[in-house]
């Protein structure tokens, strides 16, 4: 039998040799990539056991994989890879006396946050990536965060862990050593007493020192702690298969003090002294870091501490922040502090998504991870900064430094060519030379992130020959046949193999959409992409939006990283290996609602939405299509027919009849939606037959009859015209029909797409020339003008123009008619603020007109679920639903009595009306039921 067949007769998890599978696999959140052979997603530690017998028995290496955001390398492998997030991701026990947890090792750290905040516990080490990242992952890499000035890195919150060897041994490793097997520890405490003054001697001391392997805890005057020398061992040693892990008392306050400062180099040497005030963190950013609107939150300065302290109430917290910052008044340019804990997660947030941010340089070029993490004794971090930034110079290259300046340890993304030759051996002598100046730093190659590809060959510049050696025996006392993720730590890869950049074309593929911010290179769209996976985010659903597809299924093709993987793998040709024809990318951007979560959401900008539709639009390149994508992406021109020949009478009672369900099949639509009525008497038809001599004489604006507004809710078109009037304002209505082409878009007709806008084009080119604003009701109409319109035609500026031109209904309002008062409703609201709104167009005037008329409450964030066409497709209803149920059906159900159902989407009005019987309105029609 071969490999895949014994692992699915000896294994109950899922077993994965496809090529989708392989390909989600392939790269990590670094700059490598590994092609393994398959995946297997163990249930238990009897599987993990299982799965290594027969992976020995074929002699195929194995690497144990969390949530795959691994910085250098070190969760690829071309093995079979141990997926821990599908099954073992259990709490199994918590114990508030002790003070301890016991988890599998796919456990997210918010989920093990969140059962320890209930009895004022937590996690001390906290990446930025805690809503995903695992905590095998974070045992493997040794990981930190931002809190570790307080509570220490994972290695100092570990108490025991259960691993298996690659032979299939099972140990507790804990101090003692009691529960490692005989043999095993009598080899390494050999090795260990053999160079006792070497392993007392040959380590820096520094809070972030994560480099190498932790052989000096098990010198006898540590307690001859096994867990502590496992962890950050980056699965070279063993699979864990469950842990044991300290919890630390949360401060029931906290205030974020933020100090400002003049530069980078003097906030990183005020950093080191604020760690006598007891801080809870000491984080620092440069202004280059932080975008224009952003900055606006922050105190003067060109860096930024971000300083957070606790109490056992919020006055003792804000007591301890005031003396904090009194005690840094002299070296601060200004300071801000910060209370509330939503204003404290919005300026996290920018904290948090910076390993993402930080990937795209302010005039848009790319940059890299690969010396993302060095740390340095906190007291030499300005003198380290200074000599780091000469070094950037020497060699031509930029970064944007940030990071955990309390202890010393700096990450940076920086704009190494990694596509050319040349480029890359820059790469390689900027690595040696920056591991030479950690080194005379007296710092660590990792801080945090562990060595992985991306500098484990580099670890005898900072410990030397003899120490390395020692690695390696202790490697091989553990794993003697190499097969735990070989290439890592002891004899690894050269830092400059398996870049992941190097499968991709070297010339631009031929697009519809022109990606003006990524020079017109699909390739380097979809490199947006560099594996942080914030899109997978299981945590309590906020105001965001991506990704949720990934967040009804939670498989990894159904998150924006997993298309991305797949994307690239495309390009490749690989493993992926039929181009635009795949048959894997289809399948995994099937589930894609288009919602353009991504294209904010994401730290990067991924636009998935844009990529579905371009690889739709080649996919089916001359052969039929989905019967759907006849039905619902031409269903401009259906409704435009229906309203000419006047049968929408008669099509709504067709609806009603058992031939409504034959029409269904016949047209790919599920069973289990209801078709919408049809409007009797389009919203247009309704404006021609008014008396347009009666308008106000104010500042004029075109109202936009997009397809839905005006066929299907041509009482929102009417609504606006009552409240846009009664603020005073002259309205114009294309003469002839317009379409945005969103529909098209959505479904990949983007030739049809260009088609339509083009002559949309030449109906609105008079009111362009005239600098009118364009005012469209349809949030998902707004944004495709926004931004699909000017990446279609890109040669046509009357593209560009309309594009600048659009305002939505509030922004209108708030624009022309900023002194009109409008009518007060006086009434709690609920509903959902549109994704492609969210995600395109900015909600704030829509918040503030809400306010000003006194419509209380928020609104939900997320995706309605129906998406256009996605939910109306066949096999689309139930992820449809769950996806209505993340956020918005739970809102509505805990909206308050007599709360006004605002959703200004046709697709929200529509799922809410199917799934809860209730209708929403857009806010144009509340307004005008409240006018005088």
């Amino acid at each position: 039998m071969g490999l895949a067949a014994d692992l699915r007769k000896a294994v109950r998890g899922e077993v994965e040799f496809d090529a989708a599978s392989r390909a989600l696999m392939t790269m990590d959140a670094s700059n490598y990539r590994r092609v393994p052979v398959g995946t297997v997603a163990p249930r238990d530690a009897d599987d993990v056991a299982a799965a290594l017998a027969v992976c020995r028995e074929h002699a195929v290496p194995v690497v144990a994989r969390g949530a795959g955001t691994s910085i250098a390398g070190q969760a690829t492998g071309t093995g079979v890879v141990l997926d821990f997030t599908r099954h073992m991701h259990a709490v199994r026990h918590l114990d508030p006396g002790s003070r301890t947890a016991v988890v599998e090792p796919g456990v997210i750290l918010d989920d093990l946050r969140a059962q320890a905040a209930r009895h004022g516990l937590t996690f001390g080490p906290d990446p930025s990536t805690h809503r995903r990242c695992t905590l095998g992952g974070m045992i493997g890499n040794n990981s930190c965060g931002s809190h570790s000035v307080a509570w220490g890195t994972t290695a100092d919150n570990v108490r025991a862990l259960d691993v298996l060897t690659y032979s299939g041994e099972r140990a507790r490793l804990a101090p003692g050593g009691d529960g490692v097997p005989e043999a095993l520890r009598r080899d390494v405490l050999a090795l260990v007493h053999g160079d006792l003054a070497r392993l007392r001697t040959g380590f820096p001391e520094l809070p972030r020192r994560i480099s190498g392997y932790a052989l000096d805890a098990l010198l006898p005057e540590r307690g001859e702690d096994w867990a502590r020398a496992f962890t950050g061992s980056e699965g070279t040693l063993g699979v864990l298969t469950q842990a044991t892990v300290r919890l630390v008392p949360a401060p029931p306050a906290r205030v974020l003090a933020v100090l400002g400062y003049p530069d980078e180099a003097a906030a990183a040497e005020a950093a080191a002294a604020l760690l006598d005030h007891g801080p809870l963190t000491v984080e620092g950013m440069a202004a280059d870091l932080v975008a224009e609107p952003a900055r606006a939150a922050l105190p003067r300065g060109g860096a930024w501490l971000f300083t957070e302290v606790g109490g056992e109430s919020p006055a003792e917290a804000r007591a301890h922040a005031e003396r904090l910052c009194r005690a840094a008044a002299s070296g601060t340019t200004d300071h801000t502090l910060v209370t509330g804990p939503a204003d404290q997660r919005t300026l996290w947030r920018i904290r948090d998504d910076a390993s993402g941010t930080a990937t795209r340089m302010r005039d848009g070029s790319e940059a890299w991870p690969g010396w993302e993490d060095c740390a340095v004794p906190p007291a030499r971090l300005g003198a380290y900064l200074r000599d780091f930034r000469a070094l950037l110079a020497a060699h031509g290259l930029r970064g944007l430094p940030y990071g955990h300046f309390g202890d010393g340890c700096i990450h940076v993304r920086i704009d190494f060519d990694l596509l050319t030759r040349p480029g890359v051996a820059r790469f390689r002598a900027f690595s040696e030379e920056l591991a030479d100046l950690v080194v005379r730093h007296g710092g660590s190659l990792s801080g945090e992130h562990g060595d992985g590809q991306a500098r484990a060959e580099l670890l005898p510049r900072m410990y030397g020959p003899e120490m390395v050696a020692l690695f390696e025996r202790f490697k091989d006392a553990f794993d003697p046949a190499g097969g735990l993720n070989p290439g890592m730590l002891a004899r690894p890869h050269r830092l400059d193999q398996n870049l992941r950049f190097a499968v991709l074309p070297r010339e631009p593929v031929a697009t519809a959409f022109s990606y003006p911010h990524d020079g017109g290179d699909f390739s380097a769209a979809v490199r947006r992409c560099v594996g942080v996976a914030k899109c997978r985010d299981t945590g309590p659903a906020g105001s965001t939006v991506m990704c949720p597809s990934f967040r009804a299924t939670g498989q990894e093709q159904h998150s924006t990283r997993g298309r991305a993987r797949l994307l690239h793998e495309m390009l490749a040709g690989e493993v992926v290996t039929e181009g635009w024809r795949s048959p894997e990318v289809r399948d995994a951007l099937d589930l894609c609602l288009s919602c353009k979560g991504c294209r904010s959401d994401c730290p990067v900008g991924v636009d998935m939405a844009t990529h579905k539709a371009e690889f739709l639009h080649h996919h089916y390149a001359g052969r039929l299509r989905p019967a759907a994508h006849y039905a619902l992406g031409r269903l401009p021109q259906w409704l435009r027919l229906a309203a000419a020949t006047r049968s929408a009478p008669l099509l709504n009672a067709a609806a009603r009849t058992p031939l409504a369900a034959l029409g269904k099949r016949l047209a790919g639509l599920t069973p289990e939606r209801d078709i919408p009525p049809l409007a009797r008497t389009p919203f247009t038809r309704w404006w021609h037959a008014q008396d347009r001599a009666r308008q106000p004489d104010g500042p004029a604006t075109v109202l936009w009859p997009d397809t839905f507004t005006n066929h299907l809710t041509p009482e929102a078109g009417s609504a606006a015209v009552a409240v846009l009037h009664d603020a005073g304002l002259r309205l114009a209505v294309p003469p002839r029909p317009v379409c945005c082409g969103l529909t098209y878009v959505s479904t990949g007709q983007l030739d049809q797409a260009r088609a339509v806008l083009r002559r949309t084009l030449d109906t609105v080119a008079p009111a362009l020339d005239a600098s009118l604003p364009v005012t469209v009701l349809e949030p998902s109409c707004a944004a495709a003008l926004r931004t699909d319109a000017p990446e279609l035609l890109p040669d046509d500026p009357r593209a560009a123009r309309l594009a600048r031109a659009v305002r939505t209904f509030a922004q209108t309002l708030e624009e022309l008619a900023p002194h009109w008062t409008p009518p007060y409703v006086g009434r709690p609201a609920a509903g959902q603020t549109h994704c492609h709104q969210h995600a395109v167009l900015g909600d704030a005037a829509e918040r503030r007109l809400r306010r000003r008329a006194g419509l209380t409450g928020e609104l939900a964030g997320g995706c309605c679920g129906l998406a256009g066409n996605f939910g109306f497709e066949a096999g689309h209803y139930e992820v449809s639903v769950a996806c209505a149920e993340d956020q918005l059906l739970p809102a509505v159900r805990e909206a308050p009595d007599g709360a006004e159902l605002l959703a200004d989407g046709y697709s929200c009005r529509t799922q809410l009306a199917q799934l809860t019987g209730r209708r929403g309105r857009h806010l144009a029609e509340v307004l005008a039921g409240h006018l005088p």
